[in-house]
């Protein structure tokens, strides 16, 4: 006689797992895509800002002033008066070109730092690698402000404070893997074939050391977008009458209990831009990693 417990189990518990393991979402659905999409979707709404919004961003007009969401001010309207709409699109970008900008600042710099301390090593990798580790170990918010406070509010000055603090991470990553092929046979046929210093550097190593690079920024970007709405929030960014998020969200605070929709919006749209940046990094992430379990 079988064993009751060897027997097959509730007819509508075993149906009930065929369905979960049988179900299968597209395989176009993926972080990647998805990420990819908002972050086209951002891109054209700050390209677009001019032809979609229904308002100038910098108009005033006191007698709209807190309106709520209506089919007129369609997310209502600033203790100025001005369309939360228009300027939620026209933030988008100073927001996008002070991330571009960090991103172009910090990347070369990580890099060529990370790969000449790999490859060099002895004193050179010390001295890169202590300056890199007392800058990381620094608070990059802090610091951020210190730098801006200095230089002065402002897109370019935002860029190289936030700048300052987030090439580190890349310099280490770029050291890590350059002393992983730096006794490679690769690199040294490369060298028998009479390819040395910075042809090798440039020719050779770069090359397989950016994408993994390319996959820390799209993961970073998230952050800096962070880090700069900050800045705005703080009032060390860029400065109005200019449609910033951070500052945007600082504005509404001092009504957000009352007029909740003047702080939510820009709020919203900087969640929206980080979780965008972070799906496609995670993407890429999966995409250029063989090892990653698909």
């Amino acid at each position: 006689m079988i064993d009751s417990s060897l027997q097959s189990k509730d007819p509508l518990e075993k149906s009930t797992k065929r369905i979960a393991s049988g179900f299968r979402l597209p395989y176009w659905l993926n972080t990647f895509n998805v990420g990819l999409v908002m972050v086209v979707i951002l891109l054209g709404l700050a390209l677009l800002a001019p032809l979609l919004s229904p308002f100038d961003p910098n108009l005033q007009n006191i007698q709209d002033r807190l309106l709520a969401p209506d089919a007129q001010h369609w997310f209502g309207t600033d203790r100025f008066g001005r369309d939360l709409f228009s300027r939620v699109l026209y933030g988008a970008r100073p927001t996008l070109i002070l991330v571009s900008l960090v991103v172009i600042l910090t990347v070369p710099i990580g890099l060529i730092v990370g790969i000449c301390a790999g490859y060099f090593g002895g004193w050179t990798e010390r001295v890169l690698m202590r300056m890199t580790d007392i800058v990381m170990s620094l608070p990059s918010l802090v610091i951020a402000l210190a730098l801006v406070s200095i230089l002065g509010p402002g897109l370019m000055n935002g860029a190289l404070a936030l700048a300052f603090t987030s090439w580190p991470s890349f310099a280490r990553q770029a050291r890590t893997e350059t002393l992983s092929i730096r006794r490679s046979d690769y690199l040294s046929a490369a060298k028998m074939q009479g390819i040395t210093g910075w042809r090798l550097i440039i020719g050779h190593i770069l090359p397989l050391v950016l994408p993994s690079a390319i996959v820390r920024a799209a993961l970073n970007l998230g952050g800096i977008i962070l880090a700069a709405a900050g800045l705005g929030f703080l009032g060390m960014g860029i400065q109005p009458p200019t449609a910033e998020w951070g500052s945007m969200v600082s504005s509404g605070s001092r009504v957000i209990f009352d007029q909740w929709w003047v702080a939510a919006v820009p709020g919203f749209a900087i969640l929206f831009a980080s979780l965008a940046f972070n799906l496609l990094g995670d993407g890429l992430r999966d995409k250029m990693d063989p090892r990653h379990d698909k």
